[in-house]
C-alpha cells in the first residue's frame, strides 16, 4: 500500500514543482494563476505558502532568478544583452537593465566589462588543477532522491544528507545497479548572496520511490552537457570551475546554457585520500 504523504512533504513537493517550472520557463511570461494551479494551492493561500517556504515573495523569487540567470549568461557567454534579456523573460533590453541595476547596482553591459576586467587583472597564482579533456554527453533524465539545502555550499553537510538518503534507500528497498551520488547547483556563489544559494544533494535511483519528510523524489532533466573529470580535494573544486568557465568552454567552442550544473561523485571519500578524489562536473551547453 502506497504511503500517504504528510502535509509537510506534500507542501514541499509542490513548492519544488513551482520552482522547477519557473527555472525552466524564464523565457516565457510566468502567470501567477498558472503557478497556483500547478501547485494545487488555492489562489488565496498560494502567495503566503510560497513566501513561507522560499523566505521571500514569489514575485521577488522570479525576478531574482531572472537577473541572476542573466548575470550567469553575461559572465560565461558572449551572447548580446538583447538576446539574454529575451532568454530570461524581458521584452526589451532596457527592461532587463532596469531590473539588473536595481538588483546589482550596475548595468548588464558594465557588469560584463567589469567581470572581464577583473578576470584579466587577477594576478594571484592559481593552484594546478587536474581536469580531463572535455567530453560532450547527452544525459537522459534521472530520477533522484534529494534533500534541498540553502546557504554557503562549503558549509553544507553532504555526508550527513547522503547517509540519511541511504537509510531511506534501505528502508524502501531501492538498492540497484546504476545508483549515483550527485549534487545540483542552482546558483553561482559569485552572483547569488550566500544566504540564498540553493543546491539539491541527490542520489540517483532506478526504482519507484516515495518522499519521506525532507527527502523528496523528482526527475531532473537531461540534455546536452560538456563533462570534465576533476581530481582533487572537494574544498578546492572552485578552481576547476574557474578554469572551465574562464578558459575551457571558450577554447572548446561551447556555449553554456543558463541552467543548473551538477557534480557526480565517483570516489568514496571514506576510502580515498582527498588529493585523489574523482568528481565529474557537468555543464549544460547549447
Amino acid at each position: 500500500m502506497k504511503k500517504k504523504l504528510t502535509t509537510e512533504e506534500d507542501y514541499r513537493q509542490r513548492v519544488d514543482w513551482v520552482c522547477m517550472y519557473i527555472r525552466e520557463h524564464l523565457d516565457k511570461e510566468i502567470d501567477m494563476r498558472r503557478l497556483a494551479v500547478l501547485s494545487a494551492f488555492s489562489p488565496f493561500h498560494f502567495h503566503r505558502i510560497m513566501r513561507a517556504y522560499l523566505k521571500e515573495p514569489i514575485g521577488a523569487f522570479i525576478i531574482r532568478t531572472r537577473v541572476e540567470t542573466a548575470a550567469k549568461l553575461l559572465r560565461y557567454t558572449d551572447l548580446p544583452v538583447a538576446d539574454i534579456a529575451y532568454r530570461v523573460g524581458y521584452d526589451t533590453p532596457s527592461s532587463l537593465t532596469k531590473s539588473f541595476c536595481k538588483f546589482f547596482g550596475i548595468s548588464p553591459k558594465m557588469y560584463r566589462l567589469t567581470k572581464n576586467y577583473q578576470m584579466m587583472t587577477t594576478q594571484e597564482p592559481k593552484a594546478e588543477v587536474k581536469l580531463s579533456r572535455a567530453k560532450v554527453v547527452e544525459q537522459e533524465p534521472k530520477t533522484v532522491l534529494y534533500i534541498s539545502a540553502t546557504g554557503d555550499y562549503k558549509k553544507v553537510d553532504y555526508s550527513a544528507m547522503y547517509m540519511r538518503m541511504w537509510e531511506e534507500i534501505k528502508r524502501q528497498g531501492l538498492f540497484s545497479a546504476g545508483i549515483e551520488h550527485l549534487a545540483l547547483y542552482h546558483d553561482n556563489p559569485e552572483i547569488t548572496a550566500e544566504e540564498n544559494l540553493k543546491c539539491d544533494v541527490c542520489i540517483r535511483i532506478c526504482k519507484p520511490a516515495r518522499p519521506n519528510g525532507d527527502i523528496g523524489v523528482k526527475t531532473i532533466g537531461g540534455g546536452r552537457f560538456v563533462a570534465f573529470t576533476y581530481i582533487g580535494e572537494y574544498c578546492k573544486i572552485g578552481a576547476a570551475y574557474d578554469k572551465i568557465y574562464g578558459e575551457l568552454l571558450a577554447k572548446g567552442g561551447f556555449e553554456a546554457r543558463g541552467n543548473y550544473c551538477f557534480e557526480k561523485y565517483v570516489s568514496d571519500p571514506r576510502r580515498t585520500v582527498p588529493e585523489k578524489l574523482k568528481t565529474e562536473i557537468y555543464i549544460p551547453i547549447e
